[in-house]
C-alpha cells in the first residue's frame, strides 16, 4: 500500500428506493479508490418505526484525507436527496473507522457503540476481535 494511503471503514443503509440508491454509492464510492463491499443485508429498522433497511459496509483505500471522504460522503447522501429527520432514509453513509493499516484503526467515536446494522456487514469484510460477536445474528442477504 502506497504510504499516503489511508484505509476507511464505512456503514451504508437505505429503506427507501435503496436499489437505485446503493447503485449509485457504489459507483461514487468506488471512484475514490479501490474498494471491497460486504453483501447488502435486509435489517429491521432500529427504532422499529421505519421500514427495514439495506445495509452494507466498505472498506475503502484511497488517498483522500479523512476531511475530504466526510465531506465527499455527504455530498452523496445530499444528492440521494436525504431528508432529515426523515424515517425514510434515501441513503445514509458512515465513516465508522480509518486508519493505514486494519489492526491499528480508529474509530468514529460519535458511532460507538457499533449498532447491530454496521456490525454484521462490517464484521464480513474486516475480521477484527471487536466485531465477532455478531457472528450468532443471521439477516437475509439481498
Amino acid at each position: 500500500m502506497n504510504a499516503t494511503e489511508t484505509i476507511f471503514a464505512l456503514a451504508l443503509a437505505s429503506n427507501f428506493e435503496s436499489q437505485a440508491h446503493f447503485d449509485r454509492a457504489y459507483q461514487l464510492i468506488q471512484s475514490l479508490g479501490a474498494t471491497k463491499f460486504s453483501n447488502i443485508y435486509l435489517i429491521p429498522c432500529r427504532d422499529g418505526v421505519g421500514a427495514d433497511y439495506w445495509n452494507s459496509a466498505c472498506l475503502l483505500k484511497s488517498e483522500l484525507t479523512k476531511d475530504e471522504v466526510i465531506r465527499l460522503l455527504k455530498e452523496i447522501e445530499d444528492h440521494s436527496g436525504r431528508v432529515r429527520p426523515s424515517h425514510k432514509i434515501s441513503l445514509d453513509i458512515d465513516l465508522i473507522a480509518w486508519g493505514t493499516d486494519l489492526s491499528q484503526m480508529q474509530f468514529n467515536i460519535k458511532k460507538m457503540p457499533l449498532a447491530l446494522d454496521v456490525q454484521i456487514p462490517l464484521s464480513e469484510i474486516w475480521k477484527d476481535l471487536r466485531l465477532e460477536t455478531v457472528s450468532q445474528h443471521y439477516y437475509p442477504v439481498i
